[in-house]
């Protein structure tokens, strides 16, 4: 008898506890303001494969910090996912997905990159390391530092 000696396809399994993630946007393209004025968007148009692998793993729930990537650079807000990954509708060939993301309210006060790089406990995130990464895990820890730097009282 032949064995199967492929390996089997990752499939994704529940977590008990959300993922943390911040997502990058450049404000002339899609404002915070404007995400709060849609309340919630598709999170499409990603074409980095990093970043496409991080939008596949977001589950509905999952807290988001929203972080303007233009003048000022800062985290202006916090937002969920909505809905997990889909077939992004922009894209031309398979393989690249969206989120949808629900916007939760902005932060008492924006925390600019100049402190996020300040701060010792957050020296390892993709954000200072990757500046270039749009779609960033975080930690509960990490999400939780910045969100107390904001200085929110709670998460999404």
């Amino acid at each position: 008898m032949k064995k199967n000696t492929k390996a089997a396809a990752a499939v994704p399994t529940p977590r008990s506890r959300p993922a943390h993630w911040l997502v990058k946007q450049e404000p002339e393209s899609y404002s915070w303001d404007a995400f709060v004025r849609d309340r919630r968007t598709s999170w499409d148009g990603v074409r980095n494969f990093q970043a496409r692998n991080n939008l596949k793993a977001m589950r509905a729930g999952d807290p988001v910090l929203f972080y303007a990537s233009g003048d000022p650079k800062s985290v202006q807000g916090l937002a969920r996912v909505a809905k997990a990954a889909y077939p992004d509708p922009t894209a031309d060939e398979p393989g690249w997905v969206s989120v949808e993301l629900e916007a939760v309210g902005p932060v008492a006060r924006p925390v600019s990159l100049a402190e996020i790089k300040a701060e010792p406990a957050l020296a390892d995130i993709l954000l200072i390391r990757n500046s270039r990464l749009s779609v960033i895990p975080l930690t509960r820890e990490e999400f939780e530092r910045i969100v107390g730097m904001a200085g929110q009282a709670r998460r999404p």
